[in-house]
């Protein structure tokens, strides 16, 4: 499948998650012997909670990007789009996937009464969470844990992690906004492509044009459609992405800002300085003085 500039796209990914037999959820753990290589962006109709311990990189979800450090705790709804959080430069240690459809207890578990916490938790959830502070780490230690339990010792364990998360008031949601995908699996699929172009061509220009070809709409339309989705317009999407990479290079590599403004496809200094600061209340300088222990 070819967009008009003659590159290959990325086919948007649905992922089958099948549990092995005799399980009703799924339970991975990746490590340096054993990477997670799903990159791209890909959704699922199961929730998903990942566990990276130490190291940082990207969170991409929905129509939200930033830049996580010291790890991270991430629960994401059915059917939301993200990418993979892990690669070789993140620098954890592992990370610890937990995935489950809404209704891997039967269809009325998560009704009762014992269990409406958890339940509101999951509305949440399709927006995406991340954890921080206390949750993170204790609820990190327990998603380790699980390498080392029966079926049985984990499913009580997940449902134990599940209440710990929802009663934390350490929380973030990502896709607070909105991000509205209770439509068609097309819908789904298309997003995706656009997400994955952004993914693989944001350090060049992306034109209205262009990126409307790709899904077969006319401008207005795409820019309508992306903006009842994701709440963005796809000019702030694709800035926001670069911004967020712009952020990743500063706290790992030691090249000049200069550099780090083209090379996350900014071609104007001063534009690339100002909107650093208006996104993350600094400008690159202050944020790189804050994090230079990190290049030490």
């Amino acid at each position: 499948m070819k967009g008009k500039m003659g590159t290959v796209l990325q086919k948007p990914a649905f992922e089958a998650i099948a549990p092995s037999f005799g399980h009703s959820f799924t339970y991975q753990k990746f490590s340096a012997n054993k990477e997670n290589k799903n990159n791209g962006w890909h959704y699922h109709p199961e929730l998903e909670l990942v566990y990276i311990n130490g190291g940082s990189g990207k969170r991409q979800i929905g129509s939200h990007v930033s830049y996580f450090r010291e790890g991270d705790l991430i629960l994401i709804g059915s059917n939301l789009p993200h990418c993979g959080f892990t690669d070789k430069l993140t620098g954890n240690k592992s990370e610890t996937l937990v995935q489950m459809k809404y209704d891997f207890l039967g269809s009325d578990f998560f009704d009762i009464p014992e269990m409406k916490n958890i339940q509101k938790l999951f509305e949440v959830a399709k927006g995406g969470i991340a954890f921080h502070g206390k949750t993170k780490m204790k609820v990190g230690e327990k998603m380790e844990i699980l390498e080392y339990q029966t079926d049985f010792q984990r499913l009580l364990s997940i449902l134990n992690i599940l209440n710990l998360l929802a009663t934390s008031d350490d929380m973030r949601v990502l896709n607070a906004e909105g991000f509205s995908m209770e439509t068609e699996i097309k819908d789904n699929d298309r997003i995706n492509l656009v997400f994955n172009h952004v993914k693989a061509h944001f350090k060049e220009e992306i034109t209205l044009d262009e990126i409307a070809d790709i899904v077969s709409m006319t401008v207005p339309s795409f820019c309508r459609y992306f903006k009842k989705i994701t709440n963005k317009t796809f000019t702030q999407f694709v800035n926001e992405y670069r911004l967020v990479h712009a952020s990743k290079l500063l706290a790992e590599q030691p090249i000049s800002i200069t550099q780090v403004c083209y090379e996350s496809g900014f071609n104007n200094f001063s534009h690339f300085n100002k909107s650093f600061k208006a996104f993350t209340g600094q400008n690159p300088s202050e944020y790189r003085n804050q994090l230079k222990a990190v290049l030490q």
